[in-house]
């Protein structure tokens, strides 16, 4: 069931539209952080320098890396460990490890061209390990695009995805319920009844409980649809004449053609491909014919792939929190002492993986094509029907967060420092914001400013909201800081990407 929030008058500070396939993250080909800048090379020296000075012994009391200043009394630890864990932050709880041999099964799936219509691009293409998980652009660019990361390029308008591409850091937890910017794929914990945007799979006893049964999690439901979108992976009628899937009538039509694709017809004895039929076989060992499998095994498997891969959550503020006192600079323990006091901040960003995963209003920028048939993106109120859920959207987790830039649903703020920023003042932010500044070239055309929508986003923020946060620049800089002690270090190592895969399409975008 998808979770609906009506803030009221409740405080609400830093739902950072941080941080789709979820709309369905370019600057520069880097990932964006926040660390500071690295200094330009020295001149040369000029030939027949004096020698250098004889080294000196190690100050035996150095200073303090990052001292506080004379008004900046130093953080009272015990508290601000207090204050995250009645937030709830703590150790992630990771959901039950999956079978190696659905592991290897997902792992091929999630970078095999075959997922796609056209046979062009596959999972990794938007979620890339080598770009924090995303792809480093505004919107996403989907199917007839070229490249990867910041450096893919679309030749046409209609291959702009209307949404963000959302990391994968946080898809292995198991608290992980509620998925898309909208919402709009969810399961109950309790009884594992699913909520998304394909009737046949949802409630209690699904009217294709072949395809809901393997469905474990809302990541595997999740991994249903963007093989069903026509702007991500499905393709479109007419475009391509072997893209069998374009003109399938339906979404549960076009995952029987897929599943045609990876095993075959007739008990795998009719098309399909060989290594497809082992890994599934070893999979599920338990499934008794290759005709009684179904895009719902594949989608487990690749659940199984993310959710066992992508897990970094290691990061300095849970050594913090384990009684390292100095696995946090001071800058960024003022920042936390921020973030879960006057800040309030962790009314959205709470629990283990820094959210709620809730549906809020930060009136964000809109770019892009928009979502249902308008040049607009209402969010929530397109998923549920709810038009109190106008421009809400999901609060996305913050572990991890300074890889995954850009943010915000439509990818508007290149920095968290711009993010931030918005907080300090929505109103301002909105009705002044300049694409020249905040996006690449190849997007800036994709923002149109609409003065009556921008408006209703306006009346869409929660009152305390509207007036924004008053906050100093210094303490901007804090509340980045914390967000950067949000990272696993290992999470900066892209994981392995396989050379090939079981179609013999090429793995590179």
């Amino acid at each position: 069931m998808v979770r609906q929030v009506l803030l009221g008058s409740t405080f609400v500070a830093l739902c950072a539209g941080v941080t789709g396939c979820g709309g369905g993250s370019g600057r520069g080909g880097a990932l964006v952080g926040e660390a500071p800048q690295q200094p330009a090379p020295s001149t040369p020296a000029p030939p027949q320098e004096p020698p250098p000075p004889e080294p000196q012994p190690p100050d035996p009391n150095p200073p303090e890396p990052h001292p506080p200043g004379p008004t900046e009394p130093p953080v009272d630890d015990a508290a601000l460990r207090a204050s995250l864990r009645q937030a709830g932050v703590g150790p992630v709880i990771l959901r039950p490890a999956e079978p190696a041999a659905l592991i290897t099964l997902g792992e091929a799936l999630f970078f095999d061209k075959i997922l796609s219509g056209p046979r062009t691009i596959s999972c990794a293409t938007c979620h890339h390990p080598q770009v924090g998980t995303g792809d480093a652009l505004p919107l996403s660019l989907g199917q007839g695009a070229s490249g990867l990361g910041a450096a893919r390029r679309a030749s046409r308008p209609e291959q702009v995805i209307a949404r963000n591409s959302p990391p994968l850091f946080h898809v292995g937890a198991a608290d992980m319920d509620v998925l898309f910017w909208d919402g709009r794929v969810s399961r109950d914990p309790r009884t594992g009844a699913l909520t998304t945007p394909e009737p046949a799979l949802n409630g209690p006893t699904p009217a294709r409980p072949d395809l809901a049964a393997p469905l474990t999690s809302a990541l595997a439901a999740q991994a249903m649809f963007p093989v069903t979108s026509p702007e991500e992976m499905r393709g479109r009628p007419g475009e391509d004449p072997t893209n069998e899937l374009a003109d399938a009538p339906d979404n549960v039509a076009v995952w029987a053609r897929l599943m045609a694709r990876l095993v075959g017809t007739h008990d795998g004895t009719v098309g399909g491909v060989e290594e497809y039929r082992r890994l599934f076989r070893a999979a599920y060992p338990d499934v008794p014919t290759y005709d009684a499998l179904t895009f719902g095994h594949a989608a487990r498997a690749l659940a199984a792939y993310q959710a066992a891969t992508f897990n970094f959550f290691d990061a300095p503020l849970d050594r913090y929190l384990a009684g390292d006192d100095g696995a946090l600079s001071p800058a960024a323990k003022r920042g936390g002492a921020l973030f879960a006091g006057a800040g309030q901040c962790t009314v959205c960003h709470t629990g283990p993986l820094l959210t709620d995963r809730q549906l809020h209003s930060i009136a964000a920028p809109q770019l892009g094509p928009g979502v249902g048939g308008e040049r607009d993106d209402r969010g929530g109120a397109l998923s549920t029907g709810d038009r109190r859920l106008d421009y809400h959207f999901m609060t996305p987790s913050l572990r991890n967060v300074e890889l995954t830039a850009p943010f915000t649903h439509a990818g508007a703020y290149a920095t968290l420092t711009d993010v931030v920023e918005h907080y300090r003042d929505p109103t301002g932010a909105l009705l002044g914001y300049d694409p020249e500044r905040h996006l690449p070239p190849e997007f800036r055309h994709l923002y149109a400013r609409d003065p009556t929508l921008d408006q209703a986003r306006l009346a869409s923020l929660p009152p305390p909201l509207r007036h924004g946060l008053p906050l100093e620049p210094s303490q901007v800089r804090e509340l980045v800081e914390f967000m950067l002690a949000l990272t696993d270090p290992r999470a900066r190592t892209p994981v392995r990407v396989p050379a090939s895969v079981p179609s013999g399409l090429p793995v590179a975008d």
